[in-house]
Order: C-alpha cells, then structure tokens, then sequence
C-alpha cells in the first residue's frame, strides 16, 4: 500500500502503481486539507463574486458570469465538451499512473475538490477500472486538459474504460462490477481534475524509468562489442575520466571497467593498435552525457510528482483563490526534448559500433557481415541497416517539440508547451534506442564466436552466456527478425537483469 500525500511520492512508486498494481491510500492528515478546501470552495461558490473555474467559464470564455443554479452543470460540462483525444488509447499503466499523480496533486488540498470524488478515483485504480484515455490532444497548457478529460469522465458514469481486459463503456462496466459513479460534480471539481500536467508527467516518467536500464544496457553492449573488436581499454583508465571531472563520464567508465573485468578480449594501447574510433574510445564520454540527462531529468519529475498543477489555486486558510499558470508543461517539455535526445544519442553510438562489427574494413578482422561464406551468406548485413532506420528516425523525433507553440481559445492561452508531444516522442525513440541496443548485443555476441575462445569479463560473460542459452550462434543465413524480437525481450526481462546485473551487486 501506497499512501499518497501530494509530497513523497517517487518514481520507484510511481512504478508500482503502474505496473505492479500496488493499491493506495490517502493520508488522513491530507484528506482534512481536503475538506478544508471543498467548504471553502462551496462557501465561494455561493457568493456573488466571479471567480474563475467557478462561477465563469474557461478559457476566452472567463468573463461570462454563470447562474449559481448551473455551477453544478458547469462542471460535467467540462469533462464532456474538453474530452477531444484522438488517436490510440493510451496503455493502462500509463493511465493508472495518471491516475494516481491527479490523486497525489489533489490530496494537496488545494484544488477544493471533495473528498468523495477523490474517494472514488482511488476506488477506480485500486479496482483497476481504468479509463480508456487516447494518446493525442494535449497542448500542454492549460495542462493536459483533453486527456485528463477522458480520465475523468468515468467518475460521473460517462466515457470508456479497461475493466477485465476488455473495453467498454463506462456504464456497462458499472453494471458488471457492481461499481457506482458519483452523483454528479461540485463547484470547480471538474475543473479541478482536468488542468493538470499529469498525462505528460505519466508518460515522461515511465520512459524516464526505463531511460535508467538502458543507460546499464549501453554500457554493456559497448562491453561486448568491446570483446568482440579486441578494443583499447586504456581510454577507459579512471585517471582520463577524473581529470575531466564530468560526473556521468566518470561513473560510466566505472561501470565498463566493473563489466569488463577479467576479461581477456580486450587488449592495451599497442597491442593491436594505437587507439580506438570514437564510438568505442568515446563512449564514456557519450554515455556519460546522457546519465548526466537523465539525473537532471529525474529531479525535475519527481518535483512534478508532487507538485499542485492546477488553476485556480485555493488558499482556504488565506480566504484566497489565485488564478495563475501552474498548469502550463514547459518544465516538462525541455525536459522530457532533452530526454529524447539522450535517448537518441545512446542508440546513435550503439548503431555505429553494429557497423564496425559487420564492416570487414573496420572490424579488426571478423569475416564480413559475421558470417561464413559471405556472398552466399549476407548474415548480419540487414541487422545494421534496421539499426540505421531506427537511428535515422529519432533524429526526425529529436528535434524539440517545446519550441513550438500555438494560440489557443481565442488567443488568451497564447503560448503553450506541447509537452504532451514531448513525452510521447521520448517514448518512441526509448523504444528505437532499446531495439538498437539489443541489436548491438545480440551482433558483439556473434562477433566475440568468431574470436579465439578466451576468459569474458565479468559482466559481459553472464550476458553471453545467458544469451546463448536463447539464441544460438548464427551458422548461415536464417530468418532473422525471430532473432531480433527474441533479443530485445530478453534484454529487457526481469530474469536478465537479475541475472546479470542484480546479482553481480550483492
């Protein structure tokens, strides 16, 4: 059990309320705060004073001073009118991780939402009915208005939902699980669900979770490629690394040193060459870089996490409700652009090595294309070409999409952030750079059979030997793709990285 109190929550758990469906709770101590917001909020609501989100309508719409006798209307409004997503839906854990983020930001209390709405939403993700919430739609201010539109339509009984595994709408799953929506919403609820930054931050921080294995995957693609290019292990000596100071170079270097060690693949200034091409002498530098990214990044999400995104903002202690900008994603946006070019980044030097190993003219003296009878067998030829598509297509995807903007509701949010796109263009180059770098492993494999038989390090020889427990060495050509599929699962299962990573920390 989780609790959520709108200041501790991590993305470590974030995870496990996403993925592993760990329940939560709120804290008692913010469900007071809670309380204490709502009457406000009901109090003001029964003045004759305009308050935005209250008695007024949204956006350009702000001066149109509504009935007290529609406040309750105005609200269920919202949700129906601002659910205007398109495209696919996005993946339950992604929406329960919207979810329980809206929570997290709610219990704040202030947003003067009622505790019983918020009851049923925990209700929702605890019994995972999980709303069916489409990937597309967001400008990224006033937050994610369209998508949490959709995530919030259920509680008043309307929408589509995932309960059981199957789709349907809302009312159907209702009657199946014996479940009731809210009677309807209260002054400000609605607005208070939906002008959030919780779509992006969902999405960002599930790639940004995934970011963390794929930098401890880099390293050891590197590591084998390492192996099989007999590589210079001098430029990864801590004393280059610490007289730049960086430090993601320096605990990179670290790192393939730790993986590298013992093994007898490698080879030393002079031994076989001078030095390195850059994709394998420079890779703690890149590598590097892109850590470097991703703890800055973390911060910034992890203050999301927990922060009130929402407007207007309710100081019921201060007898004030400010109307600010809180909801607006440009923390975010950079972010989660610079996310995707780190990102992009790992599998740019990943696919560049792939080239070295298959490249008879660079690759220390493996047959061409790893394979025998080169000619009649073209072996790892297509593998690099699939690994260039992918890398050629973040390059497209990497460029920012926070430099963007355009005007929306008659010009009066005229700058937004697009950090919905952000996020959902970082998920997309994670999932080329994964493909990338499982291809890397998958080639330094059949490189390393290819070389005299030796002592492996002390990582990457677990990640061979797992990995030919799988996959066997490639004699002549085969029907590759199978391979390709079967690599990047294995890579990124549980089984291999308490295999090979988790038990070399004990």
């Amino acid at each position: 059990m989780i609790i959520l109190n709108g200041e501790s929550l991590t993305l470590e758990q974030l995870i496990q309320i996403s993925r592993d469906h760990e329940k939560v709770e709120m804290d008692p101590a913010s469900m007071e705060l809670v309380k204490r917001a709502s009457l406000f909020v009901k109090h003001k609501s029964e003045s004759d004073e305009a308050i935005y989100g209250i008695n007024t309508g949204f956006g350009h719409l702000a001066h149109v001073k509504i009935d007290k006798k529609e406040v309750n209307q105005l609200q269920e409004n919202l949700l129906m009118s601002h659910a205007c997503g398109v495209g696919d839906p996005l993946p339950v854990e992604t929406v329960r991780a919207m979810m329980a983020l809206r929570i997290n930001a709610l219990v704040k209390g202030y947003s003067g939402i009622r505790l019983e709405t918020l009851h049923k939403m925990v209700e929702y993700l605890n019994d995972n009915l999980i709303p069916v919430v489409f990937e597309k739609g967001s400008l990224g201010a006033s937050g994610d208005l369209a998508l949490l539109s959709h995530m919030s339509l259920p509680l008043i009984g309307k929408g589509e939902v995932f309960w059981n595994g199957k789709r349907m709408s809302t009312e159907e799953a209702l009657k199946q699980s014996g479940k009731k929506a809210i009677d309807h919403l209260r002054a400000k609820e609605g607005l208070s669900l939906i002008n959030g930054t919780q779509s992006m931050t969902a999405i960002g921080g599930l790639v940004l979770y995934d970011a963390i294995h794929i930098l401890k995957l880099a390293n050891l693609a590197l590591s084998l490629s390492m192996e099989a290019l007999e590589g210079v292990m001098d430029a990864m000596d801590d004393r280059v690394h610490q007289l730049r100071g960086q430090k993601g170079q320096i605990m990179m270097a670290e790192d393939i040193r730790e993986m590298l060690k013992g093994s007898q693949y490698t080879t030393s200034c002079n031994e076989k060459r001078v030095q390195d091409a850059y994709s394998l002498r420079c890779a703690p530098q890149v590598h590097g870089a892109s850590k470097d990214a991703i703890d800055h990044i973390i911060s910034i999400i992890e203050y999301e996490m927990n922060a009130v995104t929402d407007n207007p903002i309710v100081f019921a202690d201060d007898d004030r409700i400010i109307s600010a900008g809180n909801f607006h994603g440009q923390p975010l946006a950079l972010a989660l652009d610079y996310l995707g070019i780190a990102l992009a980044e790992l599998a740019s030097i990943s696919e560049r090595r792939i080239e070295r190993m298959v490249n008879p003219y660079l690759s220390n003296g493996l047959p061409p294309f790893l394979t025998k009878s080169s000619g009649l067998n073209s072996g790892f030829m297509i593998v690099q070409y699939t690994a260039a598509s992918l890398v050629s297509e973040n390059k497209v995807l990497a460029h920012p999409a926070s430099v963007d903007s355009i005007p929306s509701s008659a010009n009066q949010e005229d700058h937004v952030s697009m950090g919905s796109i952000s996020a959902r263009k970082s998920k997309t180059i994670l999932d080329h750079a994964i493909k990338v770098i499982s291809m890397e492993i998958l080639t330094a494999c059949q490189g390393i059979d290819y070389r005299i038989q030796r002592q492996m390090g002390k990582t990457t020889g677990k990640a061979y030997r797992y990995i030919r427990k799988h996959i066997p060495f490639i004699e002549k050509d085969e029907i590759m793709y199978p391979y390709l599929h079967q690599i990047e699962s294995l890579v990124m299962s549980q089984e291999f990285i308490n295999q090979v990573f988790k038990l070399e920390e004990k």
